[in-house]
């Protein structure tokens, strides 16, 4: 059986055996009578592994409470420890103190409006919706501040 040669992604060679794994479960997924009639499931699944290896700070291939914190200042919506917590438990049902890949997907896919896929569909359309400006940042005055 041959190995196809190893292609590091973007981050390196650090990152292939976490795009690996990654892809497997993408694979699942994509099985998944579930989730067969999810429009432009193959897509969605890239994005998805895409974000979640951006958020996977310590490569563990789980999103802990620092990742999530980090993720969510990223985004512009910074939480609590407690909001935090909150939304972990939330994608996990309360059983893990970290966000498997596969918690992520089903959260992304699922019915359930878990306040993590509404920051990142919010994330995505705000992305779509506005290119980001070439200039320097406008300078803001105090009053705009939160």
């Amino acid at each position: 059986e041959m190995a196809a040669p190893r292609r590091p992604s973007g981050g390196g060679l650090r990152r292939a055996p976490q795009d690996g794994r990654l892809e497997e479960i993408n694979k699942e997924f994509l099985c998944d009578p579930k989730f067969s009639d999810e429009e432009d499931l193959e897509e969605k699944l890239a994005v998805f592994k895409e974000k979640y290896m951006e958020f996977d700070l310590n490569n563990q291939g789980e999103i802990d409470l620092m990742s999530v914190k980090r993720m969510m200042e990223k985004m512009g919506a910074p939480k609590t420890h407690l909001e935090l917590k909150k939304m972990i438990s939330e994608v996990t049902g309360g059983v893990s103190e970290t966000i498997s890949y596969q918690d992520f997907v089903n959260v992304m896919l699922g019915k359930r409006s878990a306040v993590l896929k509404l920051v990142m569909m919010f994330e995505g359309k705000a992305n779509e919706s506005n290119p980001r400006p070439s200039g320097p940042p406008p300078e803001r005055d105090i009053a705009s501040l939160p």
